[in-house]
C-alpha cells in the first residue's frame, strides 16, 4: 500500500464510525437530515461521473436509476418483507441490469443523441410505474416502517449510517476505476473513441461495465428513499432534478478526478440546504449561479483550481514565472 493511500483508507474507515457515533451525542435531527441529503448526492454525482466524466457520455437518466432503486426496494419490502440490506442489494442488481440493457441500446449513439435516449428511457420507466397499481400508481404509496433495528433510535440515524456506507463504497469504486486499466480505457474512449478502437481497446465492453457500475450505485442510493420519506410517488421519485444535480456537481467539482464530484456534491448540496432553510425557492438559484460561475471562471471545476494552487505553491514556481515573464518582455 502506498503512503498516499493510508489517509484515504483511514478516512474511509472513520466515516462509518462517526456516522454511528455522532447522532448519539444529541444532535438535532435536522442536521442528520442534511447529512443524509448531502451523502445521497455524493453517491449520485460519483456514480454519474463514472460514465459521464470518465467516458464522456452525458447521462440524463440519473432520476430513472434513482427512482427504479426506490421502487425496487418498495416491491421487495411489500412483497417479501425484505430488510433494508436486501432492498439495497436488490436495487443495485436491478440498476446494473438496466444500465447494461440501456447501454446496449444507446451506447452506439453519440453526443446529444445519447443524452436524449437516456431521457426517453427515464420517461418509459416512469410511465410504467405510473400505471402499476401494486406500487400505488400515480397516487403513490404510504410506507409503514418496521421497527428500527437495534442500535439506532430513529430511522433518520439508521439511514444516515447506511448512506455513509454507500458513500464510502461508491468513492472506493470510483477511485479504483480511475487508477485501474478500466479508467485508462474509459479516458481513451472519452478523448478519441475511434482511435481507441483502432488501438485494440474494447470500447463497447468498457462502456457497458461503466453503465452497470454507475446504474448499480445510482439505484442503491435510491433504495433507502421509501423508508426515509415514508411516502413514494413517481413524479418526485423520478424527478429530472436528480439528473441535473448529479451533472452540476460533477462539473463544479471537476470530472477529471474521482474526488471532484465528491467536493462538488458537498458544495452544491450543502449550499442548497442552507438556502432552503432561508427560502425554499432559492435552492435551484444556487445551483444555477454555481454552474455559471464555474463554467466561466473555472471550467475544470474545483479539481482545476486545486491543480493551479498546487503549481503556485511548488518551490521555484515563482522564479520560473519571473524568468518566463522576462523572456516574454525581451
Amino acid at each position: 500500500m502506498r503512503n498516499s493511500s493510508i489517509p484515504f483508507w483511514l478516512l474511509a474507515l472513520a466515516l462509518p464510525v462517526l456516522a454511528f457515533m455522532l447522532p448519539k451525542l444529541g444532535l438535532n435531527e435536522y442536521y442528520l437530515y442534511v447529512g443524509y441529503v448531502i451523502l445521497q448526492y455524493v453517491v449520485l454525482a460519483t456514480a454519474w461521473n463514472i460514465l459521464g466524466g470518465s467516458a464522456g457520455y452525458v447521462n440524463f437518466g440519473t432520476g430513472a436509476f434513482f427512482g427504479l432503486g426506490a421502487y425496487t426496494a418498495l416491491v421487495l419490502m411489500k412483497a417479501f418483507d425484505a430488510p433494508l440490506f436486501l432492498q439495497i442489494v436488490g436495487a443495485a442488481v436491478v440498476g446494473s441490469l438496466l444500465g447494461i440493457g440501456a447501454g446496449l441500446l444507446t451506447l452506439r449513439l453519440k453526443g446529444i443523441f445519447f443524452s436524449i435516449a437516456t431521457i426517453a428511457a427515464a420517461i418509459v420507466i416512469e410511465t410504467f410505474i405510473l400505471n402499476w397499481r401494486f406500487v400505488g400508481g400515480a397516487t403513490g404509496m404510504q410506507i409503514i416502517r418496521p421497527e428500527v433495528p437495534f442500535g439506532f433510535d430513529t430511522y433518520t440515524r439508521l439511514l444516515l449510517f447506511v448512506m455513509t456506507i454507500l458513500t464510502v463504497i461508491a468513492v472506493i469504486i470510483a477511485r479504483y476505476i480511475e487508477q485501474s486499466w478500466l479508467g485508462r480505457g474509459l479516458h481513451a474512449v472519452r478523448d478519441a473513441e475511434a482511435a481507441a478502437e483502432c488501438s485494440g481497446v474494447p470500447t463497447l465492453r468498457l462502456k457497458l461495465i461503466a453503465c452497470a457500475i454507475s446504474g448499480a450505485l445510482m439505484a442503491a442510493a435510491g433504495a433507502p428513499f421509501p423508508l426515509y420519506t415514508s411516502f413514494v410517488e413517481p413524479s418526485s421519485t423520478f424527478s429530472l432534478n436528480y439528473s441535473v444535480m448529479a451533472l452540476s456537481m460533477a462539473v463544479v467539482g471537476g470530472m477529471s478526478r474521482w474526488w471532484g464530484p465528491v467536493l462538488g456534491a458537498i458544495l452544491i448540496a450543502g449550499s442548497q440546504q442552507l438556502a432552503a432553510s432561508a427560502s425554499p425557492e432559492l435552492h435551484l438559484l444556487v445551483v444555477g449561479l454555481l454552474m455559471v460561475i464555474f463554467v466561466i471562471a473555472a471550467p475544470e471545476g474545483l479539481v482545476g483550481l486545486a491543480k493551479l494552487a498546487r503549481k503556485s505553491l511548488k518551490p521555484g514556481a515563482k522564479s520560473i514565472r519571473l524568468v518566463e515573464g522576462a523572456k516574454a518582455h525581451d
